[in-house]
């Protein structure tokens, strides 16, 4: 239900309701990455983009902007030469961690089943 132009809670199952993009973003790998990376602290952008390897500057830089503008990270500039930037999780992006966790765990538990299945239906086709 809608109330002032604001959600009192979203439903995953209305194709109106915006709740399926924040599913998408918080299901995009890059996110989940960058808030698991953040859990511990404050981090560079380099360190950032060391820590989950194999993704572009580029997307990593507009993964991390989609963050900030959802209220998950905050971006800090430091008036150094070079400028130094830090991210870090606001409490709402610390409220994530639980459940990506959970489900990075069920993901490493089930990484093995999940092969199989995969070579078994692949060799079936």
């Amino acid at each position: 239900m809608v109330t002032n132009g604001k959600y009192e809670r979203g439903d995953l199952f209305d194709p109106q309701c915006g709740t399926r993009v924040v599913l998408d973003r918080i299901g995009d790998k890059w996110t989940a990455l960058a808030v698991l990376l953040l859990q511990h602290g404050p981090l560079r952008f380099t360190e950032l983009r060391d820590g989950i390897g194999r993704v572009a500057p580029k997307v990593l830089t507009q993964t991390l902007r989609r963050l900030e503008r959802d209220g998950l990270v905050t971006r800090e500039v430091f008036a150094e030469v070079p400028p130094r930037v830090v991210y870090a999780l606001t409490p709402m992006g610390r409220s994530l961690i639980d459940p990506l966790t959970a489900v990075s765990e069920w993901a490493e538990q089930h990484i093995n089943a999940i092969n199989d299945a995969q070579e078994q239906y692949d060799a079936t086709v």
